[in-house]
């Protein structure tokens, strides 16, 4: 929850008529059962960093409460839904103030000891209230104080339905004839995780076939059984077979950075891994940044692996998510897979933790609870003492070095398997070859030769829309935000200007406001390269893949299938298609604008530029058939580009840390970012001074403060921005400030002014 200064009204009051605060968590001994004499200190989800004491249901209430249960508290003339955290005989207030508990909803409770004791590390690291990082860790049913799940609808095909003409019900209702055609394939009976890809009318075509007589409900496990046994991968490399022997070998905790260039299998390393753990009877927990990578994961993990896999991430609906988290936390699911907030899914016989594409930033939350999922997993697998794998083409740079210092153990794949080859790289000089609606005649030369040659295409350009900017060449006027410090973008089939940023919209003009002449969409998007490329080849299949074309549940999944079964020939799109997909006939992949990250502002935009190049470019070439890759520049003499293509990722990051310690940048410091924002510019500055020199009454050694300064975008959303940075060599110098200092901001009467955000490691400098 972000934090507003100091409390409105409406939590004072609460406040007062609730109970006492109390600045810290659970003491060492404080545990134990419930008496009759305990107190039950509560998490709930506030901006305070504070637990709030409650006393126990009265006798014959219900269950007595144990840390990790939830609790349904009185909190001034509300009720919320808590958890408690510990239980102390003590209490800052006397104990006749004190309110009791309405209600113990957990006779077992929902999170256990340890993943209590890593939620309070949490919050302590990332300075973030308790109560808020446990309700971001619990599933939406559960914090609506619902029943955990206890078992599943089930769809099984009746004799009817399993004589029924599929033909005759996919031209009336294909949902029906997909899902029944499932429910055929699955003796045991299908749930939503089932039907692929996923539909938004699955429910109310399943009930049509009920009512027909074809399908019959019955409940089951939580997971479904798998319906088809393990099966035997490829052949490994040598350097796999290593990589899997040294961490089939670990005993305890034991972090591995698992490097492999592009499609060297990196994959088929963690799927030997889990299934030693499964024969061993563990389970293993793999984290992956984009839901649009975990459907294609998922149906590859079941068929390999032969056991029920939990899905978890936030296009679930409440009820599967709810399904998936308690088929973990009893042990029923041997292997899950989820987007950033799965790290956070209870164990019940923890074995191997994984996340996947370790240096993607969407495994950073942005926003409320500003954890990390990568760091916070290696954490958790100190915690559980188990290994864990961080597997990437492209490591974050802090990985790297923590494996030259030897805090991990590095494993290479520095080869593609079999015949498959890296692709030939090559850089198109956009001053020497002019590029027209954002495409170069040797871009357009070599997607014909690859068309010909009966190969697939992939273009990445991660801008949607037609242009990002609508200008007037007569008089100079630009179409701007009016909420923030940018520009609209042009969307020309919807004949829309855009914000990106706030996602204000209005109807696109004709003519300039100012002078009435023309206007012209400059630069280009995903939306325009689609229809250069359908006018330059009409008699190829293109599809373009963008936040805009890929908004309904499921369509990401059924479009990209398309691609991989060779109905499309011409693949466009955005950042979505730069990581984790395999698709064996890509033969060419054109960077159509790698300049956008050469000269950002922030020190990671060289590291995530050559990230997304390597990544992106990693999509071609990956079966028998040799790919290439084409990057166009108007600087093809850049180091950061050059080196890229002349030595590869490695060479780029060894130059990159070089730099980052000669600048004192991490992951040679530490930082932290306190954020404000509020209508008026002063008011976010006001806060900033005044956070600023409150550090002067404490303990601030070691710990350097530069501005506050404004964001780089100063307006956003209608109110402006700014931030102070902290810079620190040291971590601990750095966390033994900001825990004090963090108290001390609630109570900053310039707080009342601004919102403001405290980001701990950020990702981002924004």
């Amino acid at each position: 929850m972000r934090h507003s200064g100091p409390l409105p009204h409406a939590i004072h009051r609460d406040i007062h008529r609730n109970c006492g605060q109390l600045s810290h968590g659970p003491a060492d001994g404080e545990n134990g059962p419930v008496n009759s004499e305990s107190i039950l200190r509560v998490a709930l989800s506030t901006p305070l960093k504070r637990l709030f004491d409650y006393l126990p249901p009265a006798a014959g209430k219900g269950p007595v409460g144990r840390p990790g249960a939830r609790v349904r508290v009185p909190f001034g003339r509300s009720t919320r839904i808590g958890v408690i955290a510990a239980v102390t005989a003590h209490s800052e207030l006397p104990t006749e103030k004190l309110r009791r508990v309405s209600e113990v909803l957990d006779a077992q409770p929902v999170l256990n000891e340890e993943m209590l004791s890593l939620l309070q590390w949490a919050a302590d690291y990332y300075q973030h209230p308790l109560g808020d990082v446990v309700a971001t860790a619990l599933p939406n049913a559960l914090r609506q104080g619902k029943e955990p799940a206890t078992a599943s609808l089930r769809w099984v095909c009746t004799p009817e339905g399993k004589a029924a003409d599929l033909d005759a019900i996919s031209k009336r209702a294909p949902v029906q004839a997909r899902i029944l055609a499932a429910a055929r394939q699955h003796p045991e009976g299908i749930g939503p995780a089932d039907i692929d890809p996923p539909a938004r009318s699955w429910r109310s075509a399943v009930q049509a076939l009920a009512d027909k007589g074809l399908l019959l409900s019955r409940e089951g496990d939580l997971l479904a059984p798998s319906s088809t046994p393990a099966t035997d991968g490829p052949a490994l490399t040598t350097a796999q077979v290593e990589a899997v022997a040294a961490i089939n070998a670990a005993e305890g905790f034991a972090p591995f950075l698992l490097e492999g260039v592009t499609g060297s299998g990196k994959t088929e390393v963690y799927l030997e891994c889990i299934a030693a753990q499964l024969q061993a009877g563990r389970q293993s927990l793999v984290l992956v940044p984009e839901i649009g990578l975990t459907p294609q994961l998922v149906q590859r993990f079941r068929q390999r692996l032969g056991v029920p896999v939990a899905l978890l991430h936030s296009g679930l609906a409440d009820g599967e998510r709810l399904r998936a988290w308690t088929a973990a936390a009893r042990g029923e699911a041997a292997v899950i897979i989820g987007t950033r907030s799965a790290i956070f899914t209870p164990l019940e016989r923890p074995g191997l933790l994984i996340v996947d594409e370790e240096h993607d930033t969407s495994l950073k939350q942005q926003d409320g609870f500003r954890y990390s999922a990568r760091d916070l997993l290696v954490r958790r697998a100190q915690k559980l003492n188990v290994p864990v794998i961080l597997g990437s083409a492209t490591p974050a740079l802090e990985s790297i070095e923590n494996a030259r210092a030897g805090r991990y153990q590095r494993l290479l794949l520095p080869k593609r398997p079999g015949a498959a080859k890296a692709p030939a790289v090559r850089l198109v000089d956009l001053r020497r070859h002019a590029a027209r609606d954002g495409l170069s005649e040797p871009l357009l030369g070599a997607i014909g030769q690859h068309l010909a040659d009966d190969g697939q295409v992939l273009l990445y350009l991660n801008r949607r829309g037609y242009a990002p900017t609508l200008m007037c060449s007569n008089c100079g006027f630009v179409a701007e935000c009016p909420r923030c410090d940018a520009r609209m973008v042009v969307h020309r089939q919807r004949h829309r200007l855009a914000c990106h940023h706030c996602g204000s919209e209005r109807p696109a003009p004709d003519h300039c406001p100012d002078c009435s002449h023309a206007l012209h969409p400059v630069g280009q998007g995903t939306e325009r390269l689609e229809a250069a490329l359908s006018e330059r080849f009409p008699d190829h299949s293109l599809l373009r893949i963008d936040r805009d074309t890929t908004r309904r549940r499921g369509e990401l999944e059924a479009q990209l299938e398309r691609f991989r079964a060779g109905e499309v020939r011409i693949l466009l799109g955005t950042q979505m298609l730069a990581k984790g997909h395999d698709f064996p006939d890509l033969t060419l992949v054109g960077v159509v604008d790698a300049d956008q990250g050469l000269f950002g502002t922030d020190f990671r935009a060289g590291e995530r530029l050559a990230q997304s190049i390597v990544q992106v470019a990693g999509r071609a070439g990956r079966a028998d058939r040799p790919g290439e890759v084409l990057i166009q520049t108007a600087w093809p003499e850049h180091p950061l580009l050059t080196l890229l293509v002349e030595a590869g990722y490695g060479a780029f990051a060894e130059q990159a840390l070089t730099e980052r310690r000669d600048a004192a940048w991490p992951p040679y410091a530490f930082l932290a970012v306190l954020r404000a924002e509020a209508p008026e510019r002063g008011a976010a500055f006001e806060f900033l001074e005044a956070a600023r020199e409150m550090a002067r009454d404490l303990d601030s050694t070691g710990v350097r403060f530069l501005g506050p300064a404004p964001a780089p975008m100063e307006r956003r959303q209608g109110r402006f921005r700014a931030q102070l940075l902290l810079h620190a060599d040291q971590r601990g110098a750095l966390q033994r400030f900001l825990g004090p200092w963090r108290l001390a901001l609630e109570s900053l009467p310039a707080g009342r002014r601004a919102r403001w955000s405290l980001d701990v490691d950020p990702a981002e400098l924004f």
